[in-house]
């Protein structure tokens, strides 16, 4: 630009005034055509809050997002934000009917274990694993006291599909172990569930400075899986815990921004998604995202490497 940079203000006031849903739209469109979503690809929904877009004296809450993040790409794939009087539950059907998740297995905690998300993603011609708690409590006990029952005879009388992994490091040992069965006839509230095939179970069993603890966690699915790519689809959940949310804290500082006019706390979360995206899946130089960073700010030829994909 002839006139330089233009201020902080400027890009302040721009992000303000955007819709959130077409811009989002826009870097969606931008992000997807550099790098292609891959087929079957396990696709993690999850929610966050960003705490520092409280505002008191204006009454506006603390801003809560949704986000869809492509595991193996490592693509943000959209975001919603959540209402203030409502939450993830009417969020997560707005996000899925956002994106094209066709082939994909979408996984969701269990804050989106709900009859009418699992039949949207249905509709969308995908494949869900919903994990499953207490909010589902009469499910969550049947699965649970299937498991209880098969482990006593070693699955004698049920057909399972099983994997185990182990990993060392950090002073920790863990071992995770992947159950998947049919879905029994008699588990209760079975009707419910669109195309219900599956129910799984994973234990993580962790040893750290001579002490183990024992995690237990049951999904429903509605594809009979591999137990191999079950455990894929559990583990890769996790992902946008670790390489999404952790990063944009971490190397975006994303709970300590302050930006909460009109709309530009939300479409600013957008950006710096589409960020980290663009980042992540340039791999010429062999350093961190926060060293991409600089290197983007102070080269010019390695931000075009970034911006456009090569």
């Amino acid at each position: 630009m002839s006139s330089g940079i233009p201020s902080h203000d400027r890009f302040n006031a721009i992000l303000a005034a955007l819709k959130p849903a077409e811009f989002e739209k826009c870097l969606l469109n931008w992000i997807t055509a550099l790098h292609a979503v891959m087929d079957g690809q396990i696709v993690a929904i999850d929610g966050k809050t960003l705490r520092r877009r409280f505002d008191a004296a204006s009454g506006k809450a603390a801003l809560h997002m949704v986000s869809a993040f492509a595991t193996a790409n490592q693509i943000t794939l959209g975001q919603v934000a959540v209402d203030a009087k409502s939450n993830e539950i009417t969020a997560i059907p707005k996000l899925l009917q956002m994106l094209e998740i066709a082939g994909s297995l979408v996984t969701i905690d269990a804050m989106g274990c709900q009859v009418e998300i699992a039949r949207t993603i249905v509709a969308a011609k995908a494949d869900y694993c919903l994990a499953v708690k207490g909010n589902q409590r009469t499910l969550f006990e049947g699965i649970q006291r299937h498991f209880e029952v098969r482990f006593a005879n070693d699955f004698a009388d049920t057909p399972v599909r099983r994997h185990e992994t182990s990993e060392k490091g950090h002073g920790r040992e863990e071992h995770r172990y992947y159950f998947i069965c049919p879905v029994p006839d008699d588990l209760p509230d079975r009707e419910r569930w669109p195309k219900l095939k599956a129910i799984g179970m994973a234990m993580n069993v962790t040893t750290r400075n001579g002490t183990t603890s024992c995690e237990t966690r049951y999904f429903i699915l509605n594809k009979y899986l591999s137990a191999v790519r079950f455990g894929e689809a559990v583990r890769g959940h996790w992902g946008i815990e670790n390489r999404l949310q952790w990063q944009l804290d971490v190397t975006f500082q994303q709970d300590q921004c302050r930006i909460r006019k009109g709309h530009a706390d939300e479409n600013f979360s957008a950006l710096r998604r589409a960020a980290l995206s663009l980042l992540k899946n340039e791999t010429s130089e062999k350093v961190g995202i926060k060293t991409k960073r600089l290197l983007a700010a102070l080269d010019e030829d390695y931000l075009e490497k970034v911006l456009v994909g090569k």
